[in-house]
């Protein structure tokens, strides 16, 4: 089966800021290019953390209302000083959660949901920056056409895989959601088949309708 990996996802025209980057430049670094964060590389490339549109924005909540109406909010220490900071070292998320471009969708996803992030710097074996991607870029993998998903599935998984005959399990898809019928010779070989179905990219849901043959795998007292 092939996965598409982190770089085949990527925007590789990574717009970037330097550690002295003033706010403004920053501001408008955001703004001409559409984006909402960008990572801060050193004098190699390499990303030392991202600036973000949250990050930015701490500066205006740090100013007091002129209505009176809403009181300025507390901070910690490390947020009061991001909301004074200037220059991009002062404000960026550090350090940067980076991606190695052979990484699967999974894999980023995995590490944007645990760090609760949503993009990730991608960077080669010397940590010089590749590109980025972000949630929107993940999400796809679940664009694929229903008919690239059924042939994968019916192809890699079931025939290669499992060594199955298609005249026995068929393979059904619609909206990315698959549906596997047939029979199979033992029981244990449906949760098989389920399993290997939801790691194919663009699948959202599983469901099977499987008999099987052995009467081995019957449940005690089944005639």
């Amino acid at each position: 089966m092939h996965h598409r990996t982190v770089e085949e996802l990527m925007s590789r025209d990574v717009v970037r800021a330097r550690p002295d980057t003033p706010f403004k430049e920053l501001v408008r670094l955001l703004e001409e290019n559409g984006v909402t964060a960008v990572p801060v590389v050193d004098e190699l490339g390499r990303p030392m953390g991202v600036v973000s549109e949250a990050d930015l924005l701490r500066k205006s909540a740090d100013q007091a209302d002129p209505s009176g109406r809403i009181p300025i909010p507390h901070l910690e220490a490390w947020e009061r000083a991001k909301a004074e900071g200037r220059r991009a070292e002062e404000l960026m998320s550090a350090p940067a959660v980076c991606a190695r471009p052979e990484w699967t969708v999974v894999e980023a996803a995995r590490l944007m949901e645990t760090q609760n992030i949503k993009r990730l710097p991608v960077v080669d074996e010397a940590d010089r920056l590749l590109g980025i991607v972000s949630r929107g870029d993940l999400l796809r993998v679940f664009l694929r056409r229903d008919e690239a998903i059924r042939e994968e599935i019916g192809a890699d998984v079931l025939r290669r895989t499992l060594g199955l005959d298609p005249r026995d399990v068929t393979v059904q898809v619609h909206d990315g959601r698959v549906a596997v019928s047939g029979t199979v010779e033992h029981r244990s070989l449906i949760p098989v088949i389920e399993q290997l179905c939801r790691g194919v990219d663009g699948v959202v849901s599983v469901t099977t309708q499987i008999a099987y043959d052995d009467v081995r795998d019957a449940p005690t007292g089944a005639p």
